[in-house]
């Protein structure tokens, strides 16, 4: 999977990037942190994992 769609995914998910880290780029929903490492091409195991766990952490209520 390209990076950008798996980024793209994220956001959807109400996910917003925190900070660049030493080879991963962190995203967070306010409460839990899912790094995303920074290659073009992601596996698609790999991706399919970052996505389960991102909807099964839906975004911090305010």
């Amino acid at each position: 999977m390209k990076r950008r769609d798996l980024i793209k995914k994220i956001e959807e998910l109400g996910w917003w990037f925190l900070k660049h880290g030493g080879r991963h780029d962190i995203y967070t929903n306010g409460k839990e942190i899912e790094p995303v490492q920074r290659h073009n091409e992601i596996p698609e195991p790999l991706a399919r994992k970052i996505i389960k766990r991102v909807k099964n952490s839906p975004p911090k209520e305010n």
